[in-house]
């Protein structure tokens, strides 16, 4: 039996549709969504299309997957960081180096394993339950941070529509490349797919409203640690914005230096702060995580310069 998904294309225009379907569903190969398209199994604004057909905004694309091409995520016994749990939900503080979901070729070890063994599966479902069960928001692997989870399709509606309506408290801390000069800047630029690399996202005309705030903690020789809010939660915002103001993260091979002074796994970001309103109890939460070990040390690193 197949599996009938629908939706709107509401970014992200100008890719092929093979690439546009792929990131979409991450659990199956570029391969095995080509064959699905092929077999006539994918349709845009009602027609079969190529796998080259360019997607525009606005497109409703029609897909039925082979229960063949599903992919079953497994439970681990894998140790979790819970800062908070109740019936509706729960906060993690995620470690550095921990996918929070399974993708293409990345199926075990990830944040969701440990979630379904934990909750013994009792995750939401509204999410790509397939491979995203209760994830609202999720952070970049090398990023570490607090992020919260829903345990029922109630509690991630309501506090996924604070996220979408901008409620939501979030704050990083971070270390950047040079110092600084302003204490406060915002950004308020559109973030969307680099139209020179389509894996990297960038500050581009036609992207996807974005707006961080950010302030500086204490300025080094040559870098600064600051703290960001956000406004909105685009894909690599916080990296995406700093390297616009010319100062990338410390850390951050992707959109920063490729050769690094010191011997790091990743770019140096935490979520720190995670404020929202209960679902159940209507009341406002906030959460505030210690800055980790990886974070403290290069700290001292840079005392010691």
């Amino acid at each position: 039996m197949e599996e009938f998904k629908s939706f709107i294309v509401e970014d992200f225009d100008g890719e092929r549709l093979d690439v546009y379907i792929s990131n979409k569903f991450p659990k199956f190969s570029r391969s095995a969504i080509q064959k699905i398209i092929k077999n006539e199994k994918v349709k845009v604004n009602g027609k079969t299309e190529k796998p080259r057909y360019i997607v525009k905004i606005g497109d409703t694309i029609e897909i039925e997957i082979p229960k063949s091409a599903k992919i079953e995520i497994v439970a681990q016994n894998i140790p979790l960081n819970i800062v908070y749990e109740d019936n509706d939900l729960l906060i993690v503080n995620k470690d550095q180096g921990m996918v929070v979901h399974p993708g293409a070729g990345n199926y075990e070890n990830t944040l969701v394993n440990a979630l379904l063994f934990h909750t013994n599966g009792k995750l939401s479902t509204i999410n790509d339950e397939d491979t995203r069960p209760g994830i609202i928001h999720r952070i970049d692997k090398d990023t570490s941070g607090l992020l919260m989870v829903a345990k029922n399709d109630a509690a991630h509606v309501f506090l996924a529509d604070q996220l979408k309506e901008h409620t939501t408290k979030r704050e990083y801390q971070f270390i950047c490349h040079g110092v600084v000069e302003e204490d406060v800047i915002t950004v308020d630029r559109p973030i969307g797919r680099n139209p020179k690399d389509r894996l990297k996202m960038a500050v581009v005309e036609g992207g996807k409203n974005a707006v961080t705030h950010f302030e500086v903690i204490k300025r080094f020789d040559k870098f600064t640690h600051m703290k960001a809010r956000l406004e909105t939660g685009r894909t690599h915002q916080i990296r995406v914005h700093a390297k616009f103001i010319k100062h990338p993260l410390l850390g951050d091979s992707v959109y920063g230096n490729k050769k690094e002074k010191f011997k790091l796994n990743g770019q140096i970001l935490h979520a720190k702060k995670l404020g929202f309103i209960h679902p159940t109890t209507k009341e406002y939460m906030e959460f505030d995580s210690e800055l980790p070990d990886y974070f403290n040390d290069i700290l001292l690193k840079l005392k010691s310069i």
